[in-house]
């Protein structure tokens, strides 16, 4: 494939980019669906925090054991077929988590759907991030994350409506992950260009560009503690079934509303402070959400805000990345930025898990917070290390 002619919105370019943040999107509102779809049914059913964090865990190990593979894929085959493979595959096995109340099974279908999810991620943002433009990338990241957490908002709605009980939730969340499949079928044409960089082993990239990839991991562990873990929290708190779903929409209608300004706000100043003043934000609403906790009607807008934030570390981190690397290496780069997301995954939930049953429900807030005060750490000694970059240009080892 030859990249696009110049650095506007050209016609493959706008093809391409609608393909990928339309299959991503379609896939993510089944995403939001399915997590606290099954966190409830598991909690409904008895299972300890510990374990419904467990089955969570089971998507991190695979996510991390399929990242190395997905860039060899995506040279091999193109990112077009990967992904059409990814989604059909994903769309085949959400159906099945109804037809089986086994734990043990259920550990195997979460480990394949998220297996599926994950390559589908890797190669959904390497073709977003390869065909952006360069000066206006992060406006791009910020469309994709917005439509992103439309679809995020819209599951956990979905969800609110329609009960966790029957098959109904599972038939829905199937027939989203099959639309998913069109406009990554209307994009085949528009494949992103391959022929820079050599691609190299991904573990070489989680240390290119240490800001963003870090941001991975701490959105990783802190979102899929809050998608998972925020349907359990209003439960513990003594909310019905149907608020605390709504609690996982609040954060993702956080999301929709926090993206775009922030992604370009990161084309117009050092996107390493924007990425450290997020954090810092994303620890004070995490606090404000254990303060009002007890009126529900404060809970939804603050932990909204606190979704918001903590997702604009991934559009942010993403863009960032995308700006240093391009071709073969950018795609390898977008695996090492999504298995520190898995990483992320793999260990936050699990904290959560044994925080919640430990503390009560505000582990929630004290295993996050803990986590995003890491990361704001880093962050601060990294920019007190390495001199500001001009905006666009950041040298590779920020």
């Amino acid at each position: 494939m030859t990249p696009p002619a110049s650095d506007g919105f050209d016609r493959r370019r706008l093809a391409g980019l609608a393909a990928a943040i339309g299959a991503i999107s379609a896939v993510g509102t089944s995403l939001s669906l399915g997590m606290p779809l099954l966190a409830v049914i598991l909690e409904q059913r008895g299972h300890s925090g510990s374990v419904i964090g467990l089955v969570t865990v089971a998507a991190g190990v695979a996510a991390l054991l399929s990242t190395p593979f997905v860039p060899v894929l995506t040279r091999r085959f193109g990112a077009a077929w990967v992904l059409l493979m990814a989604v059909v595959l994903g769309t085949a096995t959400f159906p099945l988590f109804y037809l089986f109340d086994s734990i043990a099974v259920w550990f195997v279908l979460r480990f394949i759907f998220s297996l599926c999810l994950n390559t589908a991620f890797i190669v959904s943002e390497f073709w977003i991030n390869a065909l952006a433009p360069a000066a206006k990338r992060g406006f791009v990241m910020g469309v994709y994350a917005t439509i992103l957490s439309v679809g995020f908002a819209a599951g956990p709605a979905i969800l609110s409506v329609v009960g966790s009980e029957g098959w109904l939730p599972f038939a829905i969340g199937t027939g989203l992950m099959a639309l998913s499949i069109l406009p990554i079928i209307a994009g085949f044409k528009a494949d992103p260009p391959m022929h820079e960089g050599t691609g190299g082993n991904f573990l070489h990239f989680l240390t290119v560009v240490p800001l963003a990839t870090l941001a991975a991991f701490t959105v990783g562990a802190v979102e899929s503690s809050v998608m998972s873990f925020s349907p359990v929290y209003g439960l513990r708190l003594g909310y019905s079934e149907q608020v605390a779903a709504l609690l996982v929409m609040a954060a993702a209608l956080g999301n929709i509303v926090a993206q775009l300004p922030l992604g370009m706000l990161s084309d117009r100043m050092d996107r390493r402070r924007l990425l450290l003043y997020v954090a810092l934000g994303g620890i004070a609403s995490a606090l404000a959400t254990a303060a009002v906790s007890s009126d529900w009607r404060l809970l939804m807008p603050v932990i909204g805000l606190w979704g918001g934030l903590v997702s604009g570390l991934y559009a942010v981190g993403l863009t960032h990345l995308g700006a240093r690397l391009s071709g073969a290496d950018l795609a390898s780069a977008n695996a090492a930025f999504v298995f520190m997301y898995s990483a992320g995954m793999l260990v936050g939930p699990g904290l959560t898990g044994v925080g919640m049953d430990a503390m009560g429900p505000q582990g929630l807030v004290v295993v996050t917070v803990a986590i995003l005060a890491g990361y704001a750490a880093f962050a601060a000694r990294r920019i007190r290390a390495v001199p500001a970059p001009d905006v666009g240009k950041q040298p590779l080892s920020n």
